[in-house]
């Protein structure tokens, strides 16, 4: 008889914290916004004892400041934020590709790849470049996660949801990223290789272009402060 699986069901705790926390990621909250507690209860629809303890959550992940009597405070993200958070993903993201083609990935590990880059590709023809985005950060999330690092992991998804801001906001006045997702494809056949050097310089090269894509990007536009 197959085992019954039961489905956790979310907290109002977790579920405030994580719609309060995609508002902020998505640029629905601006940086420098301010808020007072029972304003942010009433945007999520929610109690303030939930609401509070997402608030204390999220400010302890450095998104957000919590200001005593005033609620809370988007903090901005600067252009020099961007570069060092850009310089540390690059090295981190790297390391991932290394120890993926070392360790080998499964096929089912590789396949899932390979329909990020589909879907990347597809995203693409369409012209969603929002599409296009969360395809690629499911590639980078399985990367990082496929090289069973924990704190690695740990480490690039707080600088990930960090830059998430930047990434979003730029998305429409960057170049094509065709570039991106040739890089994509390479980085999976070096990986399915086993080539651990040619992993890492692939990744390494492709993270440190895109970050300057994205600073040049930010200082071309005025864009001093996210």
């Amino acid at each position: 008889m197959a085992a019954k699986i039961t489905k956790v069901k979310e907290s109002l705790s977790d579920k405030a914290y994580r719609q309060l926390k995609a508002k902020i990621l998505d640029n629905e909250l601006h940086a420098g916004q301010q808020m007072i507690e029972a304003e942010v209860s009433e945007l999520l629809n929610m109690s303030r004892t939930p609401t509070r303890e997402a608030m204390l959550k999220i400010a302890n992940e450095g998104l957000i400041e919590l200001i005593p009597r005033h609620g809370m405070r988007i903090k901005p993200i600067s252009v020099i934020d961007m570069q060092e958070i850009y310089e540390i993903l690059t090295g981190l993201e790297a390391t991932a590709a290394t120890l993926c083609a070392q360790k080998g990935l499964t096929q089912a590990q590789l396949t899932l790849m390979r329909d990020a880059v589909d879907d990347m590709d597809k995203a693409l023809l369409k012209d969603d470049l929002k599409e296009w985005a969360h395809a690629d950060e499911r590639f980078h999330r399985y990367l990082v996660e496929f090289s069973n690092n924990k704190r690695l992991q740990a480490l690039v998804s707080n600088f990930i949801e960090q830059s998430h801001r930047a990434r979003m906001l730029t998305l429409k006045i960057r170049p094509r990223p065709t570039n991106s997702n040739k890089d994509h494809l390479d980085l999976v056949l070096a990986i399915e290789a086993q080539d651990a050097e040619k992993a890492r310089l692939i990744h390494h090269n492709h993270r440190d272009a895109s970050g300057k894509t994205l600073i040049a990007l930010l200082k071309d536009f005025g864009l001093n402060n996210l």
